[in-house]
């Protein structure tokens, strides 16, 4: 547009000189240069690319035009603008840590459970623009829908949602139904006003230093009573083993004491008796009174 309107100025200017005897003959020179820069203004005008990712909505003198311009190269009329948006998978992130989220500082989100404590929040929202719904989207919205519609929304859900759980709920076993409960609850409102709720994180949640003491006293408690029950089972365990050896030597020495007789006892003997004969070493053996024998070294 800037090149159109260089133009008529130079034109304008060509008419001008003209008129005037001294630089009359440059008149013509002047006008061809207008010619050629409102010509350059009108093509550049004409010719819009949309990058991939992207689509164009058009507007005419302030009127939203219903069709897009998808990613390429288009011809389009040279008073029209076009805008830019972007279609592909978008995050928001409301965080506690500074420079983590879209905003600057402490942007967590701070909510009141059903037991009237105050719990901080950190959420990240996954979302993209619905392509048709786009020329709707800037008409009623404009092209910051991010701060108009995706943080204002999302946040006041969260609030609304979380009065239903107790903070220590919300902090362990009713956490992934929470995020649940807030993607149904916010995606129905993000596609009425042209967006795609893809997902919802709740990346985390910040309990009162009260609550989290409580919370670490009564796992140090459970850990230790699981100890506890670890300690008296190897303890049963090893009262056990014990009990099973001392029935096992038990029952052996009965059955030693039972099933040998005076002979096997004696022919055991005789057979040490020949293994003692057999050793390369002096010995002599003296049957003593009751035949038990006494066995000398020679060599010593």
């Amino acid at each position: 547009m800037a090149l159109i309107i260089i133009g008529i100025l130079v034109l304008i200017a060509g008419f001008a000189l003209q008129k005037s005897p001294e630089y009359g003959r440059f008149a013509k020179v002047v006008r061809s240069i207008a010619l050629t820069l409102m010509l350059a203004g009108v093509l550049t005008k004409c010719i819009v690319q949309i990058n991939a990712g992207q689509i164009g909505v058009k507007s005419l003198f302030g009127k939203v035009q219903n069709d897009v311009l998808p990613s390429g190269l288009h011809f389009v009329n040279p008073f029209i603008e076009v805008q830019r948006l972007d279609i592909k998978t978008q995050n928001y992130t409301m965080s506690g840590i500074h420079d983590e989220g879209a905003k600057i500082g402490d942007d967590a989100i701070r909510v009141l459970t059903s037991d009237g404590l105050e719990v901080t929040i950190d959420l990240t929202v996954l979302y993209k623009l619905i392509p048709s719904e786009a020329p709707r989207l800037v008409r009623e919205t404009g092209v910051d829908y991010t701060d108009k519609i995706v943080r204002p929304l999302t946040r006041t859900k969260i609030r609304d949602n979380s009065v239903y759980y107790e903070a220590v709920s919300l902090y362990s076993n009713k956490r992934d139904e929470f995020q649940q409960r807030i993607f149904k609850s916010i995606e129905d409102d993000f596609r009425k006003r042209g967006l795609i709720l893809e997902q919802l994180l709740v990346r985390n949640i910040t309990l009162p230093q009260s609550v989290k003491e409580t919370i670490e006293q009564k796992i140090n408690a459970e850990q230790d009573a699981q100890k506890m029950q670890f300690v008296l089972l190897k303890e049963k365990q090893e009262a056990e083993r014990k009990r099973v050896e001392a029935q096992g030597i038990a029952d052996y020495q009965r059955i030693i004491n039972i099933g040998l007789t005076d002979q096997q006892l004696q022919y055991a003997q005789i057979k040490a008796y020949l293994e003692l004969a057999k050793s390369p070493n002096s010995k002599v053996i003296i049957m003593g009174k009751g035949n038990a024998p006494i066995i000398l070294d020679t060599k010593n």
